[in-house]
């Protein structure tokens, strides 16, 4: 995680095989947003919830498109060496920041996830904030499941995240992935 607010914002816009994603990136190249391209009105809304009037423009972020591409492309830890940084709460950031300590190919629940942050009553908490991720797929809200080994809620819905899982290797309920 980086520190300091972005003079502006530049969204990129990526083929994945699970469908077009928005990276927003700032001057300096440190990601600041990630969301499927159907949910663009949500990533700007948030963008301006989390950086106010900050400038946002359409252009370029290349290296941290680099990464999704390796990611994409079967690197699944590649992600975790793309720089970012995020606005919110501090419930939020130390919430993102336990998202980004789950590995590829493991899975949390909420519970565990609420635990994680010393907060282990905190479970709606955590999960609320788990989906209030600004940079989903890079802070790997998908790796977070029911108790039960459920696929449970993900913005950009459960088709993807079973397929994120799959191509993490992530190995639980069986049933999950049907």
């Amino acid at each position: 995680m980086t520190a300091g607010p972005p003079e502006r914002l530049i969204v990129h816009r990526l083929a994945t095989p699970i469908g077009e994603a928005l990276i927003v990136a700032d001057e300096a190249g440190v990601l600041r947003g990630f969301h499927w391209a159907e949910y663009e009105d949500a990533l700007r809304r948030t963008m301006s919830v989390q950086y106010g009037a900050v400038p946002v423009e359409a252009g370029r972020a290349a290296a941290i498109a680099a990464g999704f591409d390796a990611y994409f492309a079967g690197e699944v830890t590649a992600l975790e060496r793309l720089p970012w940084d995020t606005g919110g709460t501090a419930f939020q950031r130390r919430v993102w920041a336990a998202l980004a300590a789950i590995p590829a190919g493991v899975t949390l629940s909420y519970m565990a996830l609420a635990a994680s942050i010393g907060r282990p009553m905190a479970i709606r908490a955590a999960g609320h904030a788990n989906g209030r991720n600004p940079i989903c797929v890079a802070l790997p809200c998908h790796r977070v499941i029911g108790a039960d080994g459920s696929l449970t809620g993900y913005g950009g819905g459960l088709a993807r995240k079973r397929w994120l899982l799959r191509h993490e290797g992530a190995d639980f309920c069986a049933d999950a992935l049907a």
